[in-house]
């Protein structure tokens, strides 16, 4: 899909005034952290991000539209300052038809992408069943060895896949702790959600929920 469909496909979502905007587009954290950018300045606030289609492949980023009355200015101004959005004219933050941040919009746009990448690494990092069943998988395919292998190389190996899973964990661990350690510096604070999971939201936002009139 092309940008300016990845970047009408957006805006008409926002044009119907929705309580939540999905941004899926194909590649990397820095393309989804880019149009997210571009939805706050219409008024929307960042919600979660995680991955999903075909093998995970694509990052999804949820926005809800933001009950503050600064967000109700900014989305005026936007719209006054980019009337041709999404129809081959200027977006927001953007280089005319890239999702490359202007200057003025790149810090922004890389505490988005810690966001959304602090969010998705969540899926693989913190989630205990899965590091759960990805070592039960190790003792399977150790199991499945011992068939046709020695008990000491079946042994071997499937030990040697364990360290490697566990060395991976722990590089997620580490970077996942350094970019929430850029997103405290950034002025956002951590919190818990009602899964109990690590979020981090920025000065005067709050969690979608009682707070929040457009929470579902």
């Amino acid at each position: 899909m092309s940008v300016e469909r990845h970047i009408a496909g957006m805006l008409q979502q926002i044009a119907r005034q929705q309580d939540f905007v999905e941004i899926a587009p194909q590649g990397t954290a820095l393309k989804a952290a880019a149009l997210a950018h571009v939805a706050e300045q219409y008024g929307y606030a960042y919600d979660t991000a995680y991955r999903t289609g075909f093998k995970n492949s694509l990052v999804q980023v949820r926005m809800y539209r933001d009950p503050r009355p600064e967000a109700r200015v900014r989305e005026a101004a936007t719209i006054t300052a980019h009337p041709q959005a999404g129809n081959g004219g200027t977006v927001p933050g953007l280089e005319q038809g890239s999702l490359k941040p202007l200057p003025g919009a790149a810090g922004a746009v890389a505490v988005l992408k810690d966001l959304v990448t602090f969010d998705v690494m969540a899926e693989y990092i913190a989630d205990r069943s899965l590091k759960t069943k990805l070592y039960l998988a190790c003792v399977a395919v150790t199991g499945l060895m011992l068939f046709d292998k020695p008990p000491g190389e079946a042994l071997l190996s499937g030990g040697a896949v364990a360290l490697l899973l566990t060395a991976a964990l722990a590089v997620g661990t580490t970077r996942r702790a350094k970019i929430a350690q850029r997103l405290t510096a950034a002025g956002f604070h951590e919190v818990r959600d009602h899964q109990g999971g690590r979020r981090f939201l920025g000065p005067g936002q709050q969690l979608p929920g009682h707070a929040n009139p457009f929470a579902a």
